[in-house]
């Protein structure tokens, strides 16, 4: 519950700390007093939007302070999740400065205003004139039958987005169909104009140097046979193998007198065994330039000539023509396949189309069977408020299929015999629809564990005994959770555990309001100004006669 509220420069407020009590607390004072400042505080203090405008003339910020204690699991479980602690006191605070900027604490330590948001949600239902006229959106019908009947959507709702995000690709493959048969037609033809090639990494290179050589044959055959000749010997003439093996005989000779030439024997045998591997490499060389192939130049030539021609057409060299072909034959494939793939993604819409249906379909009945045992539990609310001939039913009807479902909901009413039920908002007076209001949250207070509930004006167009019943319906719904209500009313406020007066003082050069709980001869005179507007002996009894009516 709210155990109480502190607000500072906030409007016409300069300081006001309002401790409610934990059942039925009313709110009164004339017209322009402030009230609307403190649903304003709430709102605030729930990490609603703030506005700089709503600091109090003169002060650098306004600051709002909400203490609660015995607070529903939900809250419990979100101040753990982000580490704020605390399970069973929570003080929520909001500062607005005057250059309009805001923040937030939870537990006196600083948070954003999303996260106050999420943590305050599900500790006040605040009721205004706005919510009043939503009633009659079709939208908001919906989510109060979901909300009565505890019906989730979770599941349905995950069908939806999978059955809309294949949707949505197919309609990109869709798209992409318009260009796709040009953009085949552009690959295979470049596809198709290479392929004869059959171009290879590194073909380039080495075919550059084959044929360089096979140009240049003649001159490389006269260079390899000169080296050859230099090992091998030519004709009288002895070559570096003839020469070495002089050498040998000569230090095999010196070896028998001088030591040490039997060593320098054995490095020059290893020499010559080097040497004439080196021959025999020399002679294999000499042997391929000796093969004149004129057809192996001349398609070297032809095939340089086509590298050169399809570098300039495709502006890469033939390594980087590769990886290109490799990327289009690639991309090819995927537009070949992309029919494939969108045969595969129909199938599955359809698949999730049936899922979807079906879910819909589910979610239906369970609409229709709980808004008609709400229909009937808000009729015998409205019954007990005053309106002794409602009829009032749930018009479910067929819709377009949305993450929603597809239904669509109309409240429908009739106030008065023989007349057929009507929207609400064409039929219903501001009274009555203030009174089905009252009547939907008192059934709603049966499932939701919301411990906090506000009505500002939910005593709107009504009068005589059906405000009474009013307030009756507001005492019995605190007895279950703490009710702040904002009234006109002396029958409401006087059903109050805790009445609050809100009054407005002026000193000459400001305006001042004050929040304070009246009882006793204060408490009457508020009810007898409320009455008639004065505190004349009449109004005084009546005022009387109500307190006691509450207290009998």
């Amino acid at each position: 519950m709210l155990r109480e509220l502190c607000i500072e420069n906030l409007a016409v407020i300069e300081k006001a700390v309002i401790a409610f009590g934990g059942a039925f607390n009313a709110f009164t004072g004339e017209t322009g007093a402030g009230k609307s400042i403190l649903i304003g505080s709430i709102n605030a203090v729930l990490g609603g939007r703030v506005y700089k405008d709503m600091v109090r003339a003169g002060a650098e910020k306004a600051v709002v302070t909400a203490l609660f204690d015995g607070l529903p699991v939900k809250t419990v479980k979100k101040l753990t999740e982000y580490g704020y602690g605390g399970d069973f006191e929570l003080t929520l605070a909001r500062e607005i400065s005057a250059d309009g900027k805001s923040a937030a604490r939870i537990n006196g330590r600083t948070a954003t205003a999303s996260v106050l948001k999420e943590v305050a949600e599900g500790l006040i239902d605040i009721h205004g004139q706005n919510e009043t006229h939503s009633i009659a959106v079709a939208d908001r019908q919906l989510e109060l039958i979901d909300s009565f009947g505890n019906i989730s959507l979770s599941e349905y709702e995950r069908s939806f987005r999978e059955f809309s995000a294949v949707s949505r690709k197919i309609k990109t493959l869709q798209n992409e169909n318009e260009s796709k048969a040009e953009r085949i037609e552009r690959l295979t033809g470049r596809l198709d104009d290479l392929s004869p090639y059959k171009l290879k990494k590194g073909e380039e290179e080495e075919l550059a140097g084959e044929l360089w050589r096979a140009r240049n044959a003649r001159a490389l055959s006269e260079t390899i046979g000169g080296a050859y000749s230099s090992v091998s010997g030519d004709g009288d003439e002895a070559g570096a193998l003839g020469l070495l093996g002089l050498c040998k005989g000569y230090l095999g000779e010196a070896a028998k007198h001088i030591p040490g030439c039997k060593a320098l024997k054995e490095r020059l045998e290893g020499v010559i065994i080097e040497l004439d591997d080196i021959k025999r490499e020399i002679g294999s060389y000499l042997t391929e330039n000796e093969d004149d192939n004129p057809q192996r130049l001349s398609y070297l030539e032809e095939r340089v000539s086509d590298f050169l021609r399809l570098e300039r057409k495709y502006g890469t060299d033939i390594d980087g023509l590769v990886e290109k072909i490799e990327g289009w034959r690639a991309e090819l494939d995927g537009l070949l396949g992309a029919e494939d793939i969108t045969a595969k993604l129909r199938a599955e819409k359809k698949r999730l189309g049936d899922e979807v249906r079906a879910k819909a379909e589910a979610l239906t009945a369970k609409r229709l069977k709980t808004a008609e045992r709400l229909a009937s539990l808000i009729r015998e609310e409205l019954i007990y408020l005053d309106m002794p001939d409602v009829r009032l039913v749930f018009d479910i009807t067929r819709e377009k299929v949305t993450v929603k479902g597809m239904d669509g909901a109309r409240l429908m009413i009739s106030v008065n015999k023989g007349e057929e039920p009507k929207p609400a908002s064409k039929i219903a007076s501001g009274g009555e629809l203030s009174r089905i209001m009252l009547a939907i949250k008192s059934v709603l207070a049966e499932s939701d564990d919301i411990p906090v509930m506000v009505f500002d004006e939910i005593d709107s167009g009504i009068s005589g005994r059906a405000a009474h019943k009013v307030g009756v319906k507001l005492k019995n719904l605190s007895k279950k959770r703490q009710v702040l209500c904002v009234t006109h009313l002396a029958q409401i406020a006087a059903l109050a555990d805790n009445h609050l007066l809100i009054e407005k003082k002026s000193d000459g050069k400001r305006v001042f309001t004050n929040v304070k709980s009246v009882s006793g001869e204060e408490r009457k005179r508020e009810l007898a100004r409320i009455i008639s507007g004065d505190e004349d002996e009449l109004s005084l009894a009546n005022a009387e006669r109500l307190i006691e009516r509450r207290e009998s």
